[in-house]
């Protein structure tokens, strides 16, 4: 099995940046893709980014695209989330998940799942 743990979430100011970290351990050679959602208050879970853990391969959800990077340090087992030009929408739970191939946005496929981390965008 695969642990993740998401750290780095907090309350920032519309316009700010945070960056959102997430720790793997347990059976990493078993990742090839690596994602963040979110989820906010009676709302659906969002495809937020996803990278192979290889690097080369990224994907965002439309709301975050230019303002959102996926990065990861493979020597730490560690995988990123650098948030820019923070919106009072951008509001939820961020959550890093792990699949074993290049799902992308499809949530369904993804088998690791870390507790989430709060992000809070005051306007």
């Amino acid at each position: 099995q695969v642990q993740l743990v998401e750290s780095g979430g907090g309350l920032v100011q519309a316009g700010g940046s945070l960056r959102l970290s997430c720790a793997a351990s347990g059976r990493i050679f078993s990742i090839y893709t690596m994602g963040w959602f979110r989820q906010a208050p009676g709302k659906e879970r969002e495809f937020v980014a996803a990278s192979r853990w290889a690097g080369g391969m990224t994907s965002y959800g439309d709301s975050v695209k230019g303002r959102f990077t996926i990065s990861r340090d493979n020597a730490k087992n560690m995988v990123y989330l650098q948030m820019n030009s923070l919106k009072p929408e951008d509001t939820a739970v961020y959550y890093c998940a792990g699949c074993r191939e290049w799902p992308a946005g499809n949530d369904r496929m993804y088998t690791s799942w870390g507790q989430g981390t709060q992000v809070t965008v005051s306007s």
